[in-house]
C-alpha cells in the first residue's frame, strides 16, 4: 500500500473505528501502543524502506537545517533519486540547538522538508536526539570536513554540557514538545526515532566523552519519551537497540530494556553480515511489535544490500541503510579512517549509494534494490 493511498489523517480514523489504537477524546495517541495496536499501524503502511538522508552538501544535522546552509534544491534533487529507487521512507536528524536559535525558522524549514519528501512519495522518520560523533555541538558556521575521514563533523544532540546536567535536560522538553506536537497528527510524518544509539561511548571522542554517558542519557531518553506522549502523537515512538543481538533477555542492559519494552516499535541497527542481522531479527520477534532496522550497510563487513535487503523485505522488516549520497558527510570511508590514513576514494565504498552527480556507485547494486522494492509493491 502506497503512502499516497493512505494518509495518516485516514489511518486515524480507521483505527479508532476498529477500537486498536488507544485513543483520548481529542482522538490521539493516550499512550504507548500494545501489540496489536502497533501490527495494526504497520500493515497500513507502506513497506518502510529507504536510507538515513542527509543532503550531500551537510557536513551534519546544524548544516542542513539553519538558514544560511538550507538547501533544498539538493534535497528536491536527491529525494528524487531516492525515489527512483522505490524508497518509501527516509530518517532523518534533527537538533535541539535549532529549537534554540530560531524555533519558527525550524519549523518552517522542516515543514518545507516534509513537503519535497511528500512530492516525490516518502514518508519521513525524524530523530529528536543523537548520541554519536562530535560531543560539543555549536551553533553558526560548521567546519570544513577532515579531508577522507567518516563523519569528521557530525556532532551529538544534546552536547554533553547539556546531557551531564539533569536541569539542562529539563529544558529540552520543550523541543520535544514543540517539534513532535507541530507535526503530531502530520501524515507525512511516519515514525518519531526519540534517541539514537543514546550510550554509544564514541571511541574516537573517548577523551572528551561523559563516563557515565549510558546512566544521564537513559534519564533524558526516558523523559523525552514521556514529553512525547505528553502531546499525543498519532506516530509510534521508537529508540534503537544497537550492539549485539539481543538473544538473552536477562542479560539486557538498562538501556537496551527501556528501548525495547518502551517503543511502540521495535527498531535496530546491523552492521554485520546476513546471518548475523537473521539473529537480530529472530530475537525481536519475541516483542511481536513490528521491527524497523534504521541503520544497517557496510560494504566491507559484509553488510550488503545483496542479500540483506532482500531477506528485509521477504520477513517484513523495515529497512533504512545508513548512507545516501557521497558529500560532506564522507561515509564512502569506513570508521577506521579516524586512525588509519586515506588519501583516495576507498576500494569498496562503506556507506551511500550514489556520486554527487547522481551516478551510482555500483549500477548493479542499484538495479538490486529496485527489484527489491518493486517486488515489495506487488
Amino acid at each position: 500500500m502506497n503512502i499516497k493511498h493512505l494518509p495518516i489523517t485516514a489511518l486515524v480514523v480507521c483505527l479508532i473505528g476498529c477500537g486498536t489504537v488507544p485513543r483520548d477524546e481529542a482522538g490521539t495517541q493516550a499512550r504507548q501502543w500494545t501489540p496489536p495496536e502497533s501490527q495494526a499501524w504497520y500493515k497500513s503502511q507502506p513497506w518502510l524502506v529507504g536510507c538515513n538522508f542527509i543532503p550531500s552538501t551537510a557536513i551534519n544535522q546544524l548544516e542542513m537545517w539553519q538558514a544560511d546552509t538550507w538547501d533544498p534544491a539538493t534535497i528536491d534533487r536527491e529525494l528524487g533519486w531516492a525515489a527512483d529507487l522505490g524508497f518509501t521512507s527516509v530518517r532523518v536528524f534533527l537538533h535541539d540547538l535549532l529549537w534554540q536559535q530560531d524555533k519558527k525558522g525550524f519549523l518552517k524549514r522542516m515543514d518545507q522538508f516534509l513537503d519535497l519528501a511528500r512530492k516525490h512519495d516518502i514518508g519521513v522518520m525524524f530523530v529528536l536526539f543523537d548520541g554519536v560523533w562530535d560531543p560539543f555541538p555549536r551553533l553558526g558556521r560548521q567546519r570544513e570536513p577532515r579531508p577522507h575521514i567518516h563523519n569528521s563533523g557530525w556532532v551529538q544532540s544534546p552536547g554533553a554540557e547539556v546531557l551531564r546536567d539533569p536541569a539542562r535536560q529539563d529544558v529540552l522538553k520543550d523541543y520535544v514538545q514543540g517539534v513532535v506536537g507541530r507535526f503530531r497528527n502530520d501524515r507525512r510524518v511516519q515514525v518519531w526515532d526519540v534517541f539514537n544509539e543514546p550510550d554509544n561511548p564514541v571511541p574516537q571522542y573517548r577523551d572528551v566523552e561523559l563516563k557515565n554517558k549510558a546512566e544521564v542519557a537513559l534519564a533524558l531518553l526516558e523523559k523525552a519519551c514521556g514529553w512525547a506522549r505528553e502531546v499525543r502523537p498519532s506516530q509510534p515512538l521508537t529508540s534503537g537497540v544497537w550492539i549485539g543481538n539481543w538473544a538473552d533477555p536477562a542479560k539486557l542492559t538498562p538501556m537496551e530494556r527501556f528501548q525495547i519494552e518502551e517503543s511502540d516499535v521495535i527498531s535496530f541497527h546491523s552492521y554485520g553480515n546476513l546471518e548475523e542481522a537473521k539473529k537480530c531479527v529472530q530475537n525481536l520477534r519475541r516483542y511481536n511489535r513490528p521491527i524497523l532496522c534504521t541503520e544497517y550497510m557496510a560494504r566491507p563487513n559484509g553488510s550488503r544490500f545483496d542479500p540483506i535487503l532482500g531477506y528485509f523485505q521477504q520477513d517484513n522488516v523495515g529497512a533504512y541503510n545508513w548512507g545516501f549520497v557521497n558529500g560532506k558527510s564522507q561515509t564512502i570511508y569506513p570508521w577506521d579512517s579516524w586512525k588509519k590514513e586515506y588519501r583516495a576514494e576507498p576500494p569498496v565504498w562503506f556507506h551511500d549509494i550514489f556520486r554527487a552527480n547522481g551516478s551510482p556507485y555500483d549500477p548493479a547494486e542499484t538495479e538490486y534494490i529496485k527489484a527489491v522494492t518493486s517486488r515489495a509493491r506487488r
